[in-house]
């Protein structure tokens, strides 16, 4: 399974949110992949207004985060374009705070989620099992100049490869340069995502914050850089743990 996201996709669907505490944001979906319980591949943007708070929460699925514009703090952990963030199945995290520029970030599912469930409020429908979460070092986007000048690939790890399946990879590629990303074999799936210069894919030029997900089955994704080159990132996900997929675990 192979499905792609994009700019024009997350601009139709791009709204205004407001949840019970009165917290505000924009969201807009750049991939969706269906609501398939085990499968269903979704990233969409949200954008924090200045000083603004989302509250501590959790999800039930694994997720990413990737910080594109602004900074802010994800709980204790200061983040900024771009920052690598991982929490995993019923692993609290936050509060999610946005700086002066405000704070806009993508969140990554294999398989799609609808809400959060607050904390502490929702403390009582945790679930006990593996606790996991992960923070790359910030670091800022390639420039075009930058990758001009590159005259070979490279690969850099944000989040080691982990045994369940999860890892974060920047993969930098000179003008018309290429390259393979790491396999999804192990995880619950891949994200491809361009964050400066572009990809060419299957006759499509993927430009800046522009997904591919691939699912485990499929094999490693070949890179090919368009004429500027191309600073890439591979996001796998873990496969939810067992202990999370007991009878006792709810739908939001």
């Amino acid at each position: 399974m192979i499905v792609t996201g994009s700019r024009e996709h997350g601009r139709t669907r791009r709204r205004h949110m407001r949840l019970d505490d009165g917290f505000e944001y924009f969201k807009g979906e750049w991939l969706e992949g269906g609501r398939d319980p085990v499968l269903s591949p979704t990233m969409f943007l949200v954008e924090q207004g200045p000083h603004s708070t989302l509250a501590p929460h959790f999800h039930r699925e694994n997720e990413f985060q990737v910080v594109v514009q602004g900074g802010g703090h994800f709980g204790a952990h200061k983040v900024q374009a771009i920052t690598v963030h991982y929490a995993g199945a019923y692993t609290g995290y936050g509060p999610v705070v946005a700086g002066d520029e405000g704070l806009s970030y993508f969140t990554i599912r294999s398989v799609f989620e609808q809400g959060a469930v607050f904390l502490p409020q929702g403390r009582d429908q945790m679930v006990r099992g593996p606790k996991r979460q992960f923070h790359s070092v910030p670091y800022p986007a390639a420039d075009a100049q930058e990758l001009a000048a590159r005259r070979a690939p490279e690969s850099v790890e944000l989040i080691p490869p982990q045994p369940d399946g999860i890892g974060a990879t920047r993969i930098l590629l000179p003008p018309d340069g290429e390259g393979i990303a790491p396999t999804p074999a192990g995880s619950s799936g891949q994200f491809v995502m361009v964050i400066a210069g572009s990809l060419l894919y299957k006759g499509r030029t993927f430009i800046q914050w522009e997904p591919i997900f691939l699912s485990p089955d499929e094999q490693p994704l070949p890179l090919r850089a368009g004429p500027g080159g191309a600073d890439v990132l591979s996001l796998r996900l873990a496969h939810k743990a067992p202990e999370y997929m007991k009878p006792t675990e709810t739908e939001n």
